[in-house]
């Protein structure tokens, strides 16, 4: 009975980091609606705000790909 509530609670932990997926891949777009509003009204400075982008999506996905990690580990743990 032990053994069942671990299992139990190991992968409710893992579904709720699993929603940390989902968070960051609303957070990319995000990042990349605002990069695309702010180019639609100034054209001119989009080309220099390019690298900014890109590490705002990296830095998003980054935390995306931790919470996977996490659910992982709580899945696969002993």
């Amino acid at each position: 009975m032990e053994g069942e509530l671990a299992n139990l609670g190991q992968f409710i932990g893992a579904g709720l980091a699993g929603f940390g997926s989902g968070l960051a891949a609303l957070g990319v777009g995000n990042v990349a609606a605002n990069f695309l509003a702010g180019a639609l009204r100034n054209p001119s400075a989009a080309a220099s705000q390019t690298a900014t982008l890109f590490i705002g999506i990296a830095f998003a996905e980054a935390l995306g790909i931790f919470s996977f990690l996490v659910a992982l580990l709580l899945m696969f743990a002993v």
